[in-house]
């Protein structure tokens, strides 16, 4: 697809977000039990949509399933992943796994498995003993993976449960997949001052102050070399999405984008418009009813600047995500 300028876009029903997961949560017989832990949203509604890469870092090391549980010590040297009731120390084995795996790691987000003592990102128990010490931790796999990835967009599938997180995962994800498409093309300064331009209120709902970075990053095309030139925007755009997009942000981008075509409005439609954005701002609709009137009313009088903003189509509408009222 082409923009009125002949330049290409990148719609988000064209690219698919490489997604890596925790096989049990796709289905695979891969717990300690021998069963799985399917999860209903991850395989049932965001399925269509992504490339799952299915990961389970303690079958990987050759542990098997089923296979004896495993929790987290304590230790001097920092948590040790100890078999319950043989005692056998796997820690260097995961530790050299996820090493590995941060390396070579090429994915538009991460979805791990809940409590796990590999692949837990809160809440993971650490034992002193036979009783937990502390339940502020993460699993041994999963930690380093965060450390060497701090701009990746993770979670757990119960968080996933949360409609807010679910929403903000699934907006980063699409992003991250965006912008990878994007750097993987054969692009230069006019293709990324294009990209940039349809991202910008999305840019701009997530982190103002990011948005400007990447608006200099831009500037700069050009000047600086692709490379650098790719490092610096890329940065600068995930950064913004690491930060959640809060109500007061959306409200500023409304009233932006209303703003920009409120000159081809009657008044009676302005008010319509103002007064639906005010009813988002006070928690009476969902952001899909400011954004969907929005649009439709830069679809009907031909404001391409507005109807192509990624903001108004950050996944695939059949996802439903905007549709909760915000508390």
């Amino acid at each position: 697809m082409n923009d009125m300028n002949g330049l290409p876009t990148a719609r988000t029903d064209e690219v698919r977000p490489r997604v890596a997961v925790s096989s049990c949560l796709i289905g695979e017989l891969v717990r300690f039990n021998g069963g799985h832990s399917r999860d209903r949203f991850l395989s049932g509604e965001l399925d269509p949509y992504v490339d799952w890469v299915p990961v389970c870092p303690e079958m990987e090391i050759g542990l098997g399933a089923p296979r004896e549980s495993l929790h987290l010590e304590r230790s001097p040297e920092g948590p040790r992943l100890i078999a319950r009731k043989s005692r056998t120390d796997h820690t260097a084995r995961m530790t050299a796994l996820a090493a590995e795996r941060a390396r070579t790691l090429d994915v538009d987000g991460y979805v791990f498995k809940a409590k796990s003592p590999s692949c837990g990102i809160h809440g993971v128990p650490i034992y002193a003993g036979e009783m937990p010490a502390d339940r502020r931790n993460r699993g041994l796999f999963a930690a380093r993976i965060m450390e060497e990835h701090p701009l990746l967009p993770v979670e757990d599938e119960g968080r996933l449960h949360d409609p807010m997180l679910r929403e903000t995962f699934v907006e980063r994800i699409f992003a991250h997949a965006r912008l990878r498409a994007f750097l993987e093309s054969d692009w230069g300064p006019r293709e990324l001052i294009a990209f940039h331009s349809r991202h910008k209120m999305q840019l701009l709902a997530h982190d103002p102050v990011s948005y400007n970075e990447a608006g200099r990053a831009v500037a700069l095309a050009g000047v600086l070399g692709r490379r650098e030139l790719a490092a610096r925007y890329g940065r600068a755009f995930r950064t913004a999405f690491s930060h959640k997009a809060s109500i007061g942000r959306n409200v500023n981008v409304l009233q932006h984008c209303a703003g920009m075509i409120a000159g081809s409005l009657d008044p009676a439609r302005r008010a319509d418009l103002a007064e639906v954005i005010t009813s988002y701002r006070d928690g009476r609709v969902a952001l899909s009813v400011p954004a969907a009137l929005l649009l439709h009313d830069a679809r009907g009088e031909g404001e391409d600047y507005v109807r192509d903003q990624t903001y108004f189509a950050p996944y695939p509408e059949e996802l439903r995500l905007r549709n909760h009222v915000p508390a």
